[in-house]
């Protein structure tokens, strides 16, 4: 259905919509678990087979292709090794998984503006998205395997609602600053 729905106490509909999901080669698995945080303006961490077939290809056409994608590279620890030119040494360990790849906070983030994470074995969550286009098409499998929502700001409302800091206003306000 490419729909998410959220339910009060006696199994009634709170909320309900569109989600992009997982695509055929890269379905995003089925489980359990239970919403633990939201992170506003997150990195997005770019798993090894994303960096191997999509990243270090394009890093070879063009060596300025980190600062273009707001990419940095780092170790293990998370230090940032380069945010700018991917030199050889850079493709190599890149190449090898002993650097990371990682996509700074802001409006450009795959990730969008705002993660909700469900710790899981999969590391899939829910997250917003930097092309809502996609909410418009009649299938939404586009994903590389999370659940990007289509209202966002809504759904953080919703979650965070015995907290009455959070109102859809600092939320807004969270995800832009």
């Amino acid at each position: 259905e490419f729909v998410l729905r959220t339910f009060v106490s006696d199994h009634k509909i709170a909320m309900r919509m569109d989600v992009v999901v997982g695509k055929q080669m890269h379905q995003t698995p089925i489980f359990a678990k239970e919403m633990q945080y939201i992170i506003f303006r997150p990195y997005w961490n770019v798993p090894h087979s994303i960096t191997s077939a999509d990243i270090i290809p394009a890093l070879r056409k063009n060596r300025n292709y980190l600062t273009k994608e707001y990419l940095e590279v780092t170790d293990q620890a998370g230090h940032v090794v380069t945010g700018g030119v991917g030199s050889a040494s850079v493709l190599e360990q890149l190449q090898s998984g002993k650097l990371l790849v990682r996509q700074k906070p802001g409006p450009k983030n795959s990730l969008g503006l705002v993660k909700f994470i469900f710790p899981n074995d999969e590391s899939v969550y829910l997250h917003s998205t930097p092309t809502p286009q996609l909410f418009s098409q009649a299938r939404r499998d586009f994903s590389h395997g999370c659940i990007r929502v289509e209202r966002p700001v809504e759904l953080a409302a919703w979650l965070l609602h015995d907290q009455p800091k959070w109102t859809q206003q600092t939320i807004t306000a969270a995800m832009n600053s």
